[in-house]
């Protein structure tokens, strides 16, 4: 039962095509995955369908199937994300080597989208006000193997604060009314009201107004939500250019959404196969050149260096820094992170002992191979075996990186006859 208030507003919004929008809502709902690109070559799965025609990583998959307890989602090689979430990034265009922002990041559908298309290169910042959901984006974040992003739990005026005009691109997937969820969630259902609208726009525009000073002159930033009401998309984009005379639409070329104004974007479920989204591009005007990156690394301590060479590790450009207990590795473009709360500072390569190195799970997640490894296949009790937490039987000694099909996902250290599992005891799920 969906609110009379809602409907009223929908059918008066789409006029003759109401009756086709209503007629869409009780069709299923079509499921998607997106392939990770960082982990190597795309497996073939019975389960995976047609391609999300504005996602070159995305596709359908069948809705009996149950892709989440797949191994292969635990090994990060794919992400489960509804098609028109996809949208947003596919605005935003992200490229290799650029430095971005993702604002309202969790649970990290759109930033390890950015992230495979960025392919490794440059600086990814993700910020999750939320301390739960900014748990879930960091564990999302290494799940995907993604080495070169920033984690933070900040309030976004902070952030803009402390980093103005610092990226290329911003990508704000605002909190909304969550109209466009309406098929997909019942608590979408229930939450809503006029209230709820009026006071997503409110909080939209603040998010706007601070994301709007983090990107450079001459940056993008793309504005998104998953809602149908204007009040939360073309009015809160006309209201922001009033407020913000720097910035102006820019248009792109986007044939399978419907326009709504330049550079302004719906997607209709009863248009294309996926749920309700808007989108908007916007571009500050001018140009200008990046800030300087502020902080350097530190030195690579001597027992990473001998677990890398034994390991056959070598790093991509970045630099090192100590975080509580953990060494990790950064993007070169990464700034100071010295009072901003933390979540991740990039990708955790382990613990440095007394008189040994342990690597972390993040750091397994990452590599695409190793001088050791052992594989089980993705259909055998032995995968079942390790990420239960159990010893499997190998011939292998020292740390061995496990992989499943040969995608890597976990660490074990062998004594000739087994390999003592090192996998999580947090992300154990066989019993």
């Amino acid at each position: 039962m969906l609110p009379q208030d809602f409907l009223s507003r929908m059918q008066s919004q789409l006029g003759a095509e109401y009756d086709a929008f209503l007629n869409s809502l009780e069709r299923p709902r079509a499921v998607a995955l997106r392939f990770n690109p960082m982990k190597g070559a795309l497996p073939q799965l019975p389960f995976v369908g047609e391609n999300v025609p504005w996602e070159p990583m995305g596709y359908y998959y069948d809705p009996d199937a149950r892709p989440g307890l797949h191994p292969y989602h635990e090994a990060g090689v794919y992400y489960l994300q509804e098609a028109s979430a996809m949208s947003a990034v596919a605005l935003l265009d992200p490229q290799p080597g650029e430095r971005i922002c993702d604002l309202c990041a969790a649970p990290g559908g759109k930033t390890t989208q950015i992230a495979g298309r960025m392919q490794g290169e440059g600086f990814l910042l993700c910020n999750e006000i939320n301390p739960k959901r900014a748990k879930i984006l960091s564990r999302n974040i290494e799940r995907m193997g993604v080495a070169n992003a920033l984690v933070t739990n900040e309030h976004p005026q902070r952030l803009a604060d402390r980093l103005n005009g610092y990226f290329d691109r911003v990508l704000i997937d605002a909190p909304c009314s969550g109209e466009g969820m309406f098929r997909k969630e019942e608590a979408a259902v229930t939450d809503w009201s006029l209230e709820t609208v009026e006071m997503c726009a409110r909080r939209q525009a603040e998010i706007l107004d601070s994301g709007a000073q983090l990107v450079r002159p001459g940056g993008r930033l793309v504005y998104s939500t998953c809602t149908f009401a204007p009040q939360e998309n073309e009015e809160a984009i006309d209201a922001f250019l009033q407020r913000h005379p720097d910035f102006e639409t820019e248009s792109v070329s986007a044939p399978w959404f419907t326009p709504a104004g330049q550079g302004q974007f719906r997607m209709w479920p009863h248009k294309l196969l996926g749920e309700g989204h808007f989108g908007a591009v916007l571009r500050r005007k001018g140009e200008a050149e990046l800030p300087e990156t502020e902080a350097s690394g530190e030195k690579l301590p001597k027992l990473w260096l001998e677990f890398a060479k034994s390991m056959g590790i070598d790093l991509p450009a970045g630099k090192a820094l100590t975080f509580g207990t953990s060494l990790y590795w950064a993007a070169s473009d990464q700034p100071s992170i010295k009072g901003l709360k933390v979540m991740r500072p990039g990708l955790e390569l382990g613990e440095v002992k007394k008189d040994r190195f342990e690597p972390a799970h993040a750091l397994a997640l990452w590599l695409r191979g190793a001088k050791c490894t052992h594989d089980c296949p993705s259909d055998s009790k032995e995968i079942e075996e390790y990420l239960s937490g159990n010893v499997i039987p190998a011939s292998q000694k020292g740390w061995c990186l496990v992989t499943v099909d040969g995608y890597s996902i976990g660490w074990g250290k062998g004594d000739g006859t087994q390999l003592k599992n090192h996998y999580p005891k947090g992300l154990r799920r066989y019993r």
